[in-house]
């Protein structure tokens, strides 16, 4: 199901046909590093991995999204809404394949993403954390309007993690999207 597109982009439900993008995603040194290792094996690990996110779409209404070149219908990343029980707002996540870095896409997604959560979910705040390495993912952040939030804590392995927020009320967020 298409959740919105942008003027390059289509993002929409990940589905069970996702798993070979999905172990790929996970896999690689950037989100090992980044975001950690889900323990994605094999394809039935990433079909597990996206019945999770699926559970996420049933029980608030969305999750994590593909994101991919409309052009090509060509899977670069995801990007969505997550509820995590550790943080009291929603948090948007988002993570490239290597080779599409530096485009554009993470912003141009996030802010889409972000626009679906102001208007459409009526919500007020929505939060980030990344890892303090995680330079671009916080360049990205900063530039989607959020601040980072003096309370931090460690994940569940212990590493610490830094708290970015936003309150969607103050962002101007104009993604040029075709259609939601």
């Amino acid at each position: 199901m298409i959740i919105t597109q942008t003027e390059r982009l289509t993002i929409r439900s990940l589905a069970l046909a996702d798993a070979s993008f999905i172990y790929d995603l996970v896999n690689q040194p950037s989100w090992l590093e980044h975001i950690g290792d889900k323990g994605v094996r094999s394809l039935q690990d990433a079909e597990t991995y996206i019945q999770l996110v699926a559970n996420s779409y049933q029980k608030n209404g969305f999750g994590l999204c593909r994101i991919e070149i409309t052009s090509s219908s060509e899977a670069i990343g995801i990007c969505g809404l997550v509820k995590r029980d550790s943080l009291q707002n929603f948090d948007i996540g988002f993570a490239l394949l290597s080779e599409y870095e530096g485009n554009g896409y993470a912003l141009e997604s996030a802010s889409a993403i972000l626009q679906i959560a102001k208007e459409e979910y009526k919500l007020r705040r929505i939060a980030a954390i990344c890892t303090p390495n995680n330079h671009s993912s916080i360049k990205l952040l900063e530039k989607l309007g959020f601040q980072l939030d003096p309370s931090t804590s460690p994940d569940s392995n212990g590493k610490p993690l830094r708290l970015f927020t936003v309150t969607l009320s103050q962002l101007d967020i104009e993604p040029n999207l075709i259609n939601q």
